[in-house]
């Protein structure tokens, strides 16, 4: 599906990755990880989008986010990178493209792939081997949903909620760390086909698209 998760439908959830330019790093230390999670609060206020699950890499981002009527998906990712970009050039007396082209975003449908997508970014440091435990990895949404507390950034979507309710933290953990192999695979094919959900998500989504492109009925034009 070529657009439709530009279009950034408040309510729906969307999974974004923004990675550096050539892979080039774009946070190099503790201070640049800070000033992207102080710009991202910063427009989190400001449009009133919810924030899920996200995890900051030395050369990528990842959010799992649902915009509000205030502000659609475009307008916030462009503002968050354009502001981080000038930050960071000036802080390294640098020029040119610091992210690579646009960013990608995937829909999510919430019931049947919200939490393995939350999985999935939570465990990007302990997949490529730069920790041996999530709870290492200081720069993710992981330690607001293992220990409960307010971070000040990260939402709690109901649905996490109630399949972590009775287990607690200790639940969430074993999820998060415990294999899911075939679950993960799906995941990653669904990801390559533009939308995280089954063909009657797609279905609504591509009538959600077509009827958001409709141009509205006026006077027939004249002769």
């Amino acid at each position: 599906m070529p657009r439709q998760a530009r279009i950034g439908f408040p309510d729906l959830v969307h999974h974004v990755i923004s990675r550096g330019n050539n892979r080039n790093w774009v946070f190099k230390d503790e201070s640049d990880f800070r000033r992207y999670l102080d710009i991202l609060k910063r427009y989190k206020d400001r449009y009133g989008f919810r924030l899920y699950h996200w995890v900051l890499m030395n050369n990528h981002v990842h959010l799992l986010l649902e915009p509000s009527a205030m502000g659609r998906l475009g307008k916030i990712m462009q503002g968050v990178n354009l502001s981080y970009t000038l930050w960071f050039h000036r802080k390294y007396r640098q020029v040119g493209h610091l992210w690579q082209d646009r960013f990608k975003s995937f829909p999510v449908e919430r019931d049947a792939y919200l939490l393995e997508c939350g999985r999935y970014i939570e465990r990007n440091p302990l997949r490529v081997g730069l920790v041996g435990a999530p709870e290492e990895y200081p720069w993710s949404s992981y330690a607001r949903h293992r220990s409960g507390r307010e971070d000040g950034l990260t939402d709690r979507h109901p649905l996490l909620e109630e399949m972590f309710a009775k287990g607690g933290g200790d639940a969430y953990s074993t999820y998060v760390c415990g294999p899911r192999d075939r679950e993960e695979e799906e995941l990653r094919e669904r990801m390559k086909g533009g939308v995280v959900g089954s063909k009657a998500f797609l279905t609504t989504l591509e009538t959600d698209w077509r009827n958001a492109c409709r141009p509205g009925r006026g006077r027939p034009r004249k002769k």
